[in-house]
């Protein structure tokens, strides 16, 4: 087996919060939907869809170490937001969780001299820098335009924007 049991347990619960997590973005790509708002809940609804390519990046690694999979019970998403920046708000305090547990994930490869968990863990840490960032440019967009200008994110989007 290449993977040790605390890593592959610590994985495990990692595809939980990444299915959680896709979950949580339909929820938000539906706020958006419900506003007709295309784009951004295009923008959400693409975002799941990585969430779940993460979620199974993170399972053929356990099965391909031959770690055992144990899926975890996923948490319910937030089901409502009050406003368009409550939305991002919500999405941008998920993407800084999400940093500090695959920050986890890597401590515990290193502390266990697990070179091979460390090269692959390295990519999530690398799509968590560019999924914060998208998320602080968003908000900030979005608090720029306020409430009431929620078109122009759309401009923004459609021209380019994230």
């Amino acid at each position: 087996m290449l993977i040790s049991a605390a890593l592959t347990q610590a994985i495990n619960a990692q595809i939980g919060n990444e299915l959680g997590a896709c979950l949580q973005y339909h929820q938000i790509a539906n706020h958006f939907q419900r506003a007709h708002l295309t784009l951004l809940a295009d923008l959400f609804f693409k975002q799941a869809a990585e969430e779940r390519e993460h979620a199974e990046k993170l399972l053929k690694y356990i099965v391909d170490t031959g770690g055992e999979l144990r899926l975890p019970a996923v948490r319910e998403p937030v089901h409502t937001f009050a406003s368009a920046e409550a939305a991002v708000e919500a999405a941008l305090a998920w993407e800084l969780e999400v940093t500090g547990q695959i920050k986890g994930l890597m401590d515990l490869a290193a502390s266990e001299n697990d070179y091979l968990a460390q090269g692959f863990l390295q990519w999530f840490i690398d799509e968590q820098r560019e999924e914060v960032m998208k998320m602080q440019r968003l908000l900030g967009v979005v608090r720029m335009a306020g409430e009431r200008n929620l078109l122009s994110v759309e401009a923004y989007l459609a021209h380019g924007g994230d």
